[in-house]
């Protein structure tokens, strides 16, 4: 149970997760309040769009129909993983739903118990995700969106003191809905899960509570910075590209300071962030105690704070 975050404090928790954000329009002041009350919050509620294209998707999300006005969320995730806030306050995108199920998210209890009455008020309870997919068990989910969608989540559990398992899916709330669903990646790839969102929802929350070896440098402030969020794009971007595209310039500051913790060779530090860079950065977050999922070399925002300390620059969302 909790206050609503303000809604700078939502934005920042996004960002600081590495999320691209889009704010729209006055969506700080665009709510339902005026329906009813927003609070206290037990969650994050992800569902899917059943539609297509951003611009018409978030015009739809930010203003609704006739039965159905706006907002219809929070923020809008495309596929390509940014976020777009359209709204902040008693939104429509829950509607009712089960009070067992409210229950069992507030005393983040797992399994969930099936959702099979509609008595309690979801608008009022959680902050709502509308995700851009159609919604036919066929359009895929790429990884980027599915990534956004749980570093979302994440940094929202963060900011309130929550564990992973206070982020559900509408098909878990309300009887009848199937949100979200569909193949990650490619037609006919592994299905999207809220299982596997909350599986990585605790891994990026245990990334940033991991112990990180150094201590902060005294000094003046760093000249250099790295944008965790362009950092994070190139590693996904540049590590399955042929050639040596640079597709963010920063990507050099953190190959130099793992060239000097001996992990990787100097000829691959180029600004590209390619396979060498993101093996090297796995290995630099095993020396920071994570392992398995969590060691990927996709930085993570405590790992990438821990190397700029040791190497003098900065970090920013």
């Amino acid at each position: 149970m909790a206050s609503p975050l303000s809604a700078t404090a939502f934005r920042d928790a996004i960002k600081r997760e590495g999320v691209s954000v889009v704010e729209v329009g006055s969506w700080p002041t665009h709510n339902r309040n005026h329906k009813g009350a927003w609070g206290p919050l037990h969650g994050v509620m992800i569902h899917h769009t059943v539609s297509e294209g951003t611009a018409h998707s978030v015009a739809l999300c930010r203003s609704g129909y006739t039965k159905l006005p706006g907002p219809l969320c929070h923020g809008v995730i495309d596929k390509t993983g940014t976020v777009h806030l359209v709204g902040f306050g008693r939104a429509n995108h829950a509607g009712s739903g089960d009070d067992d199920v409210l229950d069992a998210v507030i005393a983040e209890r797992s399994p969930l118990p099936v959702d099979n009455e509609l008595n309690a008020d979801g608008n009022r309870s959680f902050y709502g995700f509308e995700c851009i997919n159609l919604g036919d068990n066929a359009d895929p989910w790429p990884e980027a969106q599915v990534e956004a969608i749980a570093r979302t989540a994440a940094g929202i559990c963060r900011a309130h003191g929550w564990g992973a398992h206070s982020v559900i899916g509408h098909s878990e709330w309300q009887t009848g809905k199937v949100d979200p669903r569909g193949p990650i990646g490619h037609k006919g790839g592994p299905a999207l899960t809220m299982d596997k969102i909350r599986a990585r929802v605790a891994q990026l929350l245990d990334d940033d509570t991991a112990p990180a070896p150094g201590k902060p440098t005294p000094g003046k402030p760093p000249a250099k910075v790295v944008a965790l969020s362009q950092l994070i794009a190139a590693a996904r971007h540049d590590s399955v590209q042929a050639g040596t595209p640079v597709s963010y310039a920063g990507a050099r500051i953190v190959e130099d300071a793992l060239a000097a913790e001996g992990l990787l060779a100097r000829k691959y530090v180029d600004g590209h962030y390619g396979t060498q860079t993101k093996a090297a950065y796995a290995a630099w977050q095993r020396r920071c105690g994570y392992s398995g999922a969590a060691a990927d070399g996709i930085p993570g925002r405590a790992s990438l704070d821990a190397l700029a300390k040791r190497h003098g620059f900065g970090v920013a969302a």
